[in-house]
């Protein structure tokens, strides 16, 4: 929790207003990470980065859309290099872009590019999405913005956790 009484001096732009605003960042960083990473059930933590967009709004919400996409979070659970949900993840997450033109990784593995499914060892890939933590990176050649979002992969356990209980 953090708040602001206005009871302590102000401080002004630059210097120590700079590192507490670099410090607080990182903070909250770290902890929409650990949020993702505890999720109930969850054997990955799904780290999503989106570049190339026109704007940063549009990049923000894609990585939204693709890091809650029970699709792309059941594929990694399964360990699937479906790249094909990543996309349709990214197409209905509203922002502004040619599918045609997208390349998708798993952390440094091409498996889409110009909206169409590259060659790759699948086996190299599996094992990509057996780590502790899977990379999943998006340039939608818009632009220059870019955004990550973090998620956790749906598991069965999830699932029966979740149904086992009323609240």
């Amino acid at each position: 929790l953090c708040l602001a009484s206005g009871a302590g001096p102000r401080l002004s732009p630059g210097g120590d207003l700079d590192l507490f605003r670099e410090a607080l960042a990182v903070v909250c960083r770290d902890l929409a990470r650990a949020c993702a990473a505890d999720g109930e059930g969850a054997r990955h933590l799904i780290t999503v980065q989106v570049a190339g967009a026109a704007t940063v709004g549009d990049a923000r919400a894609c990585a939204r859309a693709i890091a809650a996409s029970s699709l792309v979070k059941a594929a990694v659970a399964g360990a699937d290099a479906n790249w094909g949900r990543i996309l349709c993840a990214a197409g209905y997450s509203g922002a502004a872009f040619d599918p045609a033109r997208a390349s998708v990784w798993l952390d440094d593995i091409r498996v889409a590019a110009a909206g169409t499914g590259l060659p790759f060892d699948e086996e190299r890939a599996r094992s990509v999405l057996q780590k502790d933590e899977v990379v999943i990176r998006v340039d939608l050649a818009e632009g220059r913005c870019g955004a990550t979002a973090w998620g956790c992969d749906l598991t069965a356990d999830y699932v029966r956790i979740n149904a086992s209980y009323r609240s």
